[in-house]
C-alpha cells in the first residue's frame, strides 16, 4: 500500500471507496489521516465539537477485515464523515452546541448514524453548531460552544448556521462529507457560503429520531458533500421508514437519476428579478452566468413567483410555538441564561408567550401556503433561484441590524413602487411546504463562494440529482477548494 497523500482529502465518496477496494491504502490508514487532519485544523475554524478517533479506528479495522473478505457494503464503506452535534452518539456528549447541555449523554445513536454505520461509513467526529440550532434567534455567529464557525475560504467570514461546523469541515477537507440539519436554511446557507453541495430532503424522508428537536413540523436532516452524486449516495443510505419518528413518511430514496425524464421534457420555473434587481455587481455576474449555463441544458422555461404570503413571520410563529414547548424546562429553570447570545435568550423566553390561537392561525396560513406552492408545481417540475443573494458575512458581524432605541415612532418610509416578489423567500416558503432542495456552488464573488438552488415537489430528489449532476459535469465549480495548511 502506497499510503495516504494530500489529494485524498478532496476526493469524492466513490473515489475514496474505489481506492479502498483496490487496496491502495487501508481504511485504518485513511481514517488515521483524516482524524489527524480534523484534530489539527478544525480548531482553526471552530468546527470540532468532539473527536471520535478511538471509535473510528476500531470501525476502520472492521472495514478492512470486511474488504479483505470481499464483504462489500456499498460506496460509503470505509469513507470518513462528520455529523452535526445535535445527533446522538451513544455514551459520548451530545451538546446541541449549548452550555446547558455540555454534559448530555444518550444511550442510543440517532437513526441516521445507525444507518450510516450499517453502510460501513466511518464517523470521525461530532461537528460544531449554533446553540440549539438557532432556536430563539441569534444575533451573532459566536452563539456556539465552540465560537463562530469560520469559513475556510476566508477565516474572517462566517461559515453559515446552524450547521456551521459541518460546512467548515467539509470545505476544508477535514471530512469527506457531513450530516447537517435544516429547519429554515441550516443546510442550504452553510453549503452555499462554504462552496459545498447540500441536499435538504423532503420532510419525513429521513428520520429525526435521536436528533435534537427544534420544530417537530419543520426539522429535516440531510447531507453536505462535495458533489451532487455524493449527496445522492448519502441520502440513499439515511432515508427510509422509522417507527421511532412519528413524522416518518415511510418512503425511501434510491439513487437512480438515470431514470429521470429527459431534460427537454422538464420545465423549470424561474423569476428574472432574482437574477438582476437588487444584486450587487460582483454577485450578479456569476449568478447570471450560472443561470445561462442551465438555460443551455435544453429545459423548458417558465416565469414564476411565490404567492403573496408572509413566509418569514409564519415560519417564525410555527417554530416559536413548537420550540417553546420543546425547551420549556430549559427556559423555566433559568438555565437558558447560560446561552452565549442574549438575543437568543430573550427570543426563547418570548416563545412561552405564544398563544395556542396564534400558533394555530399560523398553521392555518401555512396550509394555504402549502396549497398554493403545490399549485406552482402543477406547471413546473423544478424551480431555480440563487441560494443566497450575498456571500458569507463577517464572522463577528451582527446577522441583522438591532432596532435602535427611541422614544418616538419611526417616520414611515415613502410608498414603494410595486416590485416582483420573485423566489427570494424560497428558504422559509419551501421549508413550510416541506419540499426538497439542492444547492450547488456556482462561482465566486470577492473570492467567496456563491450557490444556486434547485427545488422540486416532494420525493422528487432524483430529478434534483439528475439536473445537478449534469450542471456539475459542465462547470466543475464543486471541485474548487480553499487552501488549507
Amino acid at each position: 500500500m502506497a499510503g495516504v497523500d494530500e489529494s485524498v482529502f478532496w476526493l469524492s465518496i466513490t473515489e475514496l471507496n474505489a481506492k479502498l477496494r483496490a487496496k491502495e491504502f487501508s481504511c485504518v490508514e485513511l481514517t488515521r489521516a483524516f482524524c489527524d487532519r480534523l484534530e489539527r485544523y478544525a480548531p482553526r475554524y471552530n468546527a470540532l465539537a468532539l473527536t471520535l478517533r478511538e471509535e473510528a479506528l476500531k470501525k476502520a479495522k472492521d472495514v478492512d477485515s470486511e474488504i479483505k473478505k470481499d464483504r462489500l457494503r456499498g460506496p460509503l464503506q470505509g469513507v470518513p464523515y462528520g455529523a452535526k452535534d445535535l445527533l446522538a452518539y451513544p455514551n459520548h456528549p451530545t451538546t446541541w452546541g449549548a452550555k446547558p447541555y455540555a454534559g448530555q449523554v444518550f444511550d442510543q445513536p440517532a437513526t441516521v448514524l445507525h444507518k450510516l454505520d450499517s453502510a460501513g461509513a466511518v464517523l470521525i467526529g461530532k461537528l460544531s453548531m449554533v446553540e440549539l440550532a438557532g432556536g430563539g434567534g441569534y444575533m451573532y455567529p459566536a452563539a456556539s460552544l465552540q465560537g463562530p464557525g469560520l469559513n475556510p475560504w476566508d477565516t474572517s467570514k462566517w461559515s453559515g448556521g446552524s450547521s456551521s461546523g459541518s460546512g467548515s469541515a467539509v470545505a476544508a477537507g477535514l471530512t469527506t462529507y457531513a450530516i447537517g440539519s435544516e429547519t429554515s436554511g441550516s443546510i442550504l446557507t452553510p453549503a452555499a457560503y462554504c462552496g459545498l453541495t447540500g441536499l435538504r430532503p423532503t420532510y419525513g424522508l429521513v428520520s429525526r429520531a435521536g436528533a435534537m428537536a427544534l420544530s417537530w413540523t419543520l426539522d429535516k436532516i440531510g447531507p453536505m458533500c462535495r458533489s451532487v452524486e455524493d449527496c445522492g449516495l448519502v441520502l440513499q443510505a439515511i432515508s427510509g421508514k422509522d417507527a421511532a419518528d412519528p413524522a416518518s413518511s415511510g418512503k425511501s430514496y434510491y439513487y437512480a437519476p438515470q431514470y429521470t425524464r429527459k431534460f427537454s421534457d422538464l420545465k423549470i420555473g424561474f423569476a428574472p428579478s432574482d437574477w438582476d434587481s437588487g444584486l450587487a455587481a460582483d454577485v450578479k455576474a456569476p449568478l447570471q452566468a450560472a443561470l445561462k449555463e442551465f438555460q443551455g441544458m435544453g429545459f423548458q422555461w417558465k416565469e414564476v413567483e411565490l404567492p403573496d404570503f408572509p413566509y418569514g413571520p409564519v415560519l417564525s410563529m410555527v417554530l416559536g410555538g413548537e420550540a417553546g414547548s420543546i425547551f420549556e424546562e430549559l427556559i423555566t429553570s433559568g438555565k437558558v441564561d447560560e446561552l452565549a447570545d442574549q438575543n437568543q435568550i430573550a427570543g426563547l423566553k418570548s416563545y412561552l408567550d405564544i398563544s395556542a390561537r396564534d400558533y394555530l392561525n399560523a398553521m392555518r396560513v401555512r396550509s394555504l401556503i402549502q396549497a398554493e406552492i403545490r399549485k406552482m408545481f402543477y406547471d413546473v417540475d423544478l424551480i431555480i433561484t440563487p441560494t443566497r443573494t450575498t456571500v458569507a458575512s463577517g464572522a463577528r458581524d451582527p446577522l441583522r441590524r438591532a432596532p435602535a432605541a427611541s422614544s418616538t415612532p419611526p417616520t414611515p418610509p415613502p410608498p414603494a413602487s410595486p416590485a416582483k416578489r420573485g423566489l427570494r423567500d424560497h428558504v422559509p416558503a419551501m421549508n413550510l411546504a416541506g419540499l426538497p432542495a439542492l444547492t450547488m456552488p456556482c462561482g465566486f464573488a470577492a473570492n467567496l463562494p456563491l450557490g444556486v438552488s434547485l427545488i422540486t415537489r416532494p420525493f422528487n430528489e432524483n430529478a434534483l440529482v439528475a439536473v445537478g449532476r449534469e450542471y456539475q459535469a459542465r462547470t466543475g465549480w464543486h471541485k474548487q477548494h480553499p487552501k488549507v495548511g
